[in-house]
């Protein structure tokens, strides 16, 4: 069955063409006929697309918005003749919230587009990215392509009340639907069922740790392969510090702010998601590796956002193996932690309390690649796990559309 996944980011839109093996578990062997990116949506905006047999295009063009993107997306398939009619069967489309309704891959129709919209409040950077997209594909492929919505917070809806619920008054917190949903709850889960494969242990018998360290990041607790808890919580600003998000933060500072710049609290929330993070305590950029740099040549502010991003992800980390008395393993993923082995070294520094120590060679030549970077015999152990969301997403359609079936 070919599936075509798409992820939609806050600028980015992501895309795979898969041939997976139709099965009702949707756990057959893939094999990737295109991918892409159509990146800076918005602005500066470029798209690089790879198919086999054919030469790679890239091209720096004016891009709208998302819906824009994925049009480019499908008319590029189809002059290659890999979206003409029976070339694509589904398409399988990445939403980041879901809210209390969608707790599973969702077949989607006007219904689940309408109740998509209503929670868009709660993530507006990503889930009106992501209705433009389905929009547009709707559109252009009719109604002979099904599609489905795969959910990030779904992974996360088996988190405990006790880690879940917000201690405020419970009457507001059931009028609003307001409690901790989570994130990127696909990459964690593939984390997770990744390590399970490659160790050959059951992903009920897992114990771990997950870290998705990119632009946006969040830590997950994993106890026999069921979220219960993660570090991102009503909406995505809550948890890590990010690339441009400030992560935890006193809730006081929103009102704070807004009285002493004499702004409303949307400006203040926009300060928070767009200009805080490692961008805002360096003053300098939100890129890992451009502030590697500038700290290398003596930029204190750069070493010190640096600084407190690592210490906050140690400081989930232990947070973490207190939940869950102990943990099997520590795995990287995203950009930053599949591809920055200084940021790993600064992250375990100092956790060798708890049996975690790093293998320096391992862990520096480990770059955008799977494998373990702990010492032998650690009692917790380190992996490197490069996510794949896009093979989650087109198991999950196959799976969605075998079940609906009569």
């Amino acid at each position: 069955m070919r599936v075509l996944a798409i992820n939609c980011g806050s600028s980015t839109l992501k895309f795979q063409l898969l041939h997976l093996e139709e099965a009702g578990t949707a756990s057959g062997d893939s094999r990737k006929l295109a991918a892409g990116i159509v990146d800076r949506i918005g602005g500066d905006s470029s798209l690089r697309f790879t198919a086999q047999e054919s030469a790679e295009r890239y091209k720096a063009t004016p891009v709208d918005n998302h819906g824009h993107a994925a049009q480019l997306v499908l008319d590029w398939l189809q002059s290659l003749g890999i979206a003409a009619r029976g070339g694509l069967e589904a398409v399988g489309h990445r939403v980041v919230h879901g809210g209390d309704r969608f707790v599973e891959p969702t077949i989607i129709d006007d219904e689940a587009i309408a109740s998509v919209e209503a929670v868009s409040q709660l993530a507006p950077l990503h889930n009106e990215p992501s209705l433009r997209a389905i929009r547009a594909t709707r559109s252009a492929l009719g109604p002979s392509v099904p599609m489905v919505a795969v959910f990030d917070t779904a992974f996360h809806r088996t988190i405990p009340q006790r880690a879940s619920q917000y201690p405020i008054p419970h009457e507001l917190a059931t009028r609003y639907g307001i409690r901790r949903y989570g994130f990127h709850g696909i990459a964690h889960r593939y984390m997770m069922e990744r390590y399970a494969a490659i160790t050959g242990t059951p992903s009920n018998q897992t114990k771990l740790i997950t870290l998705q360290l990119g632009n946006g990041c969040s830590a997950t607790a994993i106890d026999r392969g069921r979220s219960v808890d993660t570090s991102m919580g009503f909406t995505p600003l809550e948890g890590l510090m990010m690339g441009t998000r400030t992560g935890d933060l006193d809730p006081s500072l929103v009102a704070f702010l807004a009285r002493k710049e004499s702004v409303d609290i949307r400006q203040v929330e926009d300060w928070l998601n767009t200009r805080s993070g490692l961008l805002g305590a360096s003053g300098l950029s939100r890129d890992v590796r451009e502030l590697l740099q500038a700290e290398q040549q003596g930029n204190a502010r750069a070493s010190l956002a640096l600084d407190m991003f690592c210490y906050r992800v140690r400081k989930y980390i232990g947070a973490y193996l207190a939940a869950l008395g102990g943990a099997d393993a520590i795995v990287f993923g995203g950009g930053i932690g599949e591809n920055a082995p200084v940021i790993r070294a600064r992250v375990c520094d100092g956790l060798d309390w708890c049996g975690l120590t790093l293998d320096p060679q391992r862990n520096a030549v480990t770059i955008g690649s799977e494998g373990p970077i702990s010492v032998a015999g650690a009692a917790i152990q380190a992996h490197v796990i490069p996510v794949d969301e896009a093979a989650v997403i087109a198991r999950d359609t196959v799976a969605c559309l075998h079940h609906s079936k009569p």
